[in-house]
């Protein structure tokens, strides 16, 4: 692959915020561990403040890496979406201009879900629990309303961003990939499509570009619904916790905790890894963007109950309050197995 990359989470936005603290000289330090250590060429930054997208952005330009910019604002309607894609892609210019060659911005990923007007509902939760929600995506319902969106967001940015645009789809958007410069996909290994995962991605080659796949990983634990792919990344924290923890003042009673405990297992998660890397390989696509680097509202615990990195794809387990690692004793994590395994694929590849 040509693009080894990694998704690096500057503060997605969904009920809670994924990173709540934001110091650019730390960002600068995993930045760069990401390229020398990881032996990542490539990263895409995601987050939903436009402010911190440059930044981090400008930090990873800076160090050679080439960067895939998404700019993320959930849950909002289609006009405050695409005004909101403009400005950013406005900011995005100006790192275009010095470093023309290494970015990518993409006008968002799985819109579908992630953007109010395709599916019925006004938050990811209402959309996927809608009664009608399977049957609409099986009739294939959403697509017209998502290119007729797509459209509007790619000629509207291009006129004020003068660089590659990307979009990062769900395998079953069908997207007019014309439109863009890369067909790129979400694309997440899962038991039940473990017999024709490659097969799913053979359309994505008949249209002459490059195929990326812009995000897929695993979870460090097994058994349960943990087994299911994208779907269950995350979906073991309890919510409420998550939510009552980032109150100011009754933040600091409150311990995010799982809804049921599965088995911590480093080891799966790394052997996963691999395997779907090996697989995209042989597929014969450009590149991929491993989810996640870290997620720091999912912090490791000790007590399998507050263990919330269990149900985390990052590549690092973060601790909670000022404890830090020892591989890296400046940094508030410490390197899963997964780490390792992708890093040394990375260096050989």
């Amino acid at each position: 692959m040509k693009r080894k990359g990694v998704l690096y989470d500057v503060g997605r936005v969904m009920g809670v915020h994924w990173r709540p603290h934001f110091d650019p000289i730390v960002v600068h330090r995993e930045l760069e561990l990401i390229k020398n250590d990881l032996h990542c060429n490539a990263v895409r930054i995601c987050g939903q403040d436009i402010a911190r997208l440059v930044t981090a952005a400008s930090d990873a330009l800076s160090q050679g890496l080439d960067v895939w910019l998404l700019p993320e604002l959930w849950d909002r309607s289609q006009e405050q979406t695409l005004a909101y894609l403009v400005k950013a892609a406005r900011a995005a210019e100006t790192l275009r201009e010095q470093w023309s060659d290494q970015l990518v911005l993409s006008v968002g990923s799985e819109l579908t879900l992630f953007m109010r007007g395709i599916l019925e509902g006004k938050t990811l939760e209402q959309r996927m629990n809608h009664p009608a929600f399977w049957a609409t995506v099986k009739a294939g319902k959403h697509n017209q309303p998502l290119r007729e969106f797509l459209a509007r967001a790619n000629d509207s940015v291009r006129q004020v961003y003068h660089g590659q645009v990307a979009y990062g789809s769900l395998i079953w958007e069908q997207v007019e990939w014309k439109l863009f410069d890369y067909v790129s996909v979400d694309h997440y290994w899962d038991e039940r499509i473990k017999d024709r995962y490659v097969d799913m991605l053979q359309p994505s080659f008949s249209f002459g570009k490059p195929v990326v796949i812009t995000e897929f990983g695993f979870p460090s634990c097994r058994g349960g619904e943990p087994a299911n792919g994208a779907m269950s990344l995350g979906g073991n924290a309890d919510p409420k916790t998550l939510f009552l923890h980032q109150l100011p003042m009754v933040g600091r009673l409150i311990r995010p905790r799982v809804k049921h405990i599965y088995e911590r297992d480093e080891s799966l998660q790394a052997s996963k890894l691999l395997n779907q890397l090996n697989l995209l390989e042989q597929a014969g696509v450009e590149g991929g963007f491993i989810f996640t680097f870290a997620f720091p509202i999912f912090p490791y615990d000790v007590h399998p109950r507050y263990d919330l990195d269990r149900a985390s794809a990052s590549l690092v387990k973060t601790f909670a309050g000022n404890q830090h690692g020892t591989t890296y004793p400046d940094m508030p994590w410490e390197p899963k197995e997964a780490f390792k395994v992708v890093a040394d694929y990375y260096a050989a590849h």
